[in-house]
C-alpha cells in the first residue's frame, strides 16, 4: 500500500516541500545553480511534478501536466521519494537498482543531494503539520 493515497497528496507535501525550497532565503539561489528544469514523474499515486531552478529567473514549480521543457525527467515510484526526503534512501543507489529511471543530465541534480540534505527536517515538520505522522512510521 502506497503512502499516498493520491496524487493530490503528493503535491500537498512532496510539492509543499518543493515551494517551502523555493522560498528559502538561503537554498533557493543554491538550488538555481542547477540551472535546469527538472520533472518528476510519479506512480503509486500518478502524479507529475515540474520544478524550473534557473538562475535569474523566478522559481516554477507546476503539479500535473507543464508547459516547461525538461532537461531531467525522474520516473519513480512516490514512496521512494517520500523515503529520500525522509533521508532513508539514497538517490544513487535508487537510480543503481532501477527504483528511479532518469532521462537527462542526471548529474545536475545529483550534485544537489548533499545541499537538501538539510531539508530533511523540514520535510517531517511539514507532515507532522499536517497531522500526518502516519506517513513517518516504519517504512515499508
Amino acid at each position: 500500500m502506497p503512502y499516498f493515497k493520491d496524487a493530490e497528496e503528493v503535491y500537498r507535501f512532496i510539492g509543499g516541500l518543493f515551494e517551502e525550497l523555493a522560498r528559502d532565503e538561503e537554498m533557493a539561489p543554491q538550488l538555481r545553480r542547477t540551472n535546469t528544469v527538472l520533472q518528476y514523474r510519479f506512480s503509486n499515486p500518478q502524479a507529475q511534478i515540474t520544478v524550473r531552478m534557473k538562475e535569474g529567473e523566478e522559481d516554477v514549480i507546476d503539479f500535473g501536466e507543464s508547459a516547461l521543457e525538461p532537461e531531467v525527467i525522474l520516473t519513480l515510484d512516490a514512496d521512494v521519494e517520500h523515503r529520500f526526503w525522509l533521508g532513508k534512501s539514497s538517490p544513487t543507489v535508487a537510480l543503481a537498482r532501477g527504483q528511479i529511471k532518469a532521462q537527462g543530465p542526471v548529474a545536475k541534480v545529483l550534485k544537489l543531494v548533499p545541499l537538501v540534505k538539510q531539508a530533511f527536517p523540514r520535510y517531517v515538520r511539514l507532515l507532522e503539520g499536517a497531522g500526518r505522522g502516519d506517513l513517518l512510521e516504519p517504512l515499508r
